[in-house]
């Protein structure tokens, strides 16, 4: 006999849950409790998720038709909170396209599997590789029409860029985490870089250099995105009592590559002394 699912009364859900959503697929998330509750941390979770999506919606409804719909990567996907939510508002309507979550931990990857499979999410796709494997993967398109990465750890962001730029995504949504490649460079080269130039006072106490690190990073990013041909927004993703990781960068492509945001990004790795990051991290100003 099918086990039934239980079910709980629309009036009674938290006035954040937003109308059509699976009461089910939250409740699987964790997001909900059995009876249909949030608690404190749900709440702030599904407010960043639901608002990361009103941007992504827009992005998805301003692709142009085409026979198989659109299609959409999540790095760094964890428990693909997102893409689920992304797929049970946007895909299961739409009747097309499909999502693809890329992550690293097996028993995630299968847990997502698993639900996808019980509420008939049959265009979700699980890929258990890490964002740089992604690139060569067999399992996915040539071309990604956006490519999201919420909260992806230090260079994964940088992973998820390298992938959007080899696919020709169309949009990339990111919200970077815990940036700290550069904040390790700038430790390295700091008694060098105190005699050389007064700028390096920015990062000598090491609070600063994480700050400066995090900062620098995202700055470097949105200038390779822009050399890259992508027109670059940075704004809030949620309020700061929400998430410190708080950083959204929107990229969409226009094809116009941007001479000067290659040259700046050149200047900014010498000025700071991470020179050596240039053919590692951004490659294509590199080759070019």
């Amino acid at each position: 006999m099918k086990k039934k699912i239980a079910t709980v009364d629309s009036q009674a859900l938290p006035p954040e849950v937003r109308p059509g959503q699976s009461v089910e697929l939250l409740k699987q998330l964790h997001i909900l409790t059995r009876d249909g509750k949030l608690n404190q941390d749900s709440r702030r979770k599904l407010k960043q998720v639901y608002h990361l999506f009103q941007f992504i919606e827009k992005l998805l409804l301003e692709l142009p038709a085409n026979d198989t719909g659109p299609t959409l990567a999540d790095h760094g996907a964890g428990k693909s909170y997102l893409g689920f939510i992304i797929y049970d508002l946007f895909f299961k309507a739409l009747g097309q396209g499909t999502i693809y979550g890329i992550e690293t931990r097996s028993e995630l990857v299968e847990s997502s599997r698993q639900l996808a499979e019980r509420l008939g999410f049959e265009r979700m796709r699980f890929l258990n590789v890490s964002v740089a494997e992604s690139t060569q993967s067999s399992e996915l398109p040539e071309q990604i029409d956006v490519v999201t990465a919420l909260h992806a750890c230090d260079t994964a962001t940088d992973d998820a860029i390298a992938f959007g730029l080899q696919k020709k995504a169309k949009y990339m949504v990111l919200v970077p985490c815990c940036q700290a490649e550069l904040a390790r460079a700038l430790n390295q080269n700091k008694a060098m870089n105190l005699q050389r130039t007064p700028l390096a006072e920015l990062w000598r106490h090491p609070l600063h250099t994480r700050e400066v690190g995090s900062q620098l990073t995202n700055v470097l990013r949105c200038l390779y995105l822009e050399s890259q041909g992508y027109a670059v927004t940075v704004t809030e993703l949620v309020g700061w009592e929400h998430s410190m990781k708080n950083e959204l960068i929107l990229a969409k492509y226009t094809g116009q590559k941007k001479r000067s945001a290659a040259e700046r990004l050149q200047a900014l790795l010498k000025e700071f002394g991470l020179e050596g990051l240039l053919a590692q991290r951004y490659p294509l100003v590199f080759n070019g």
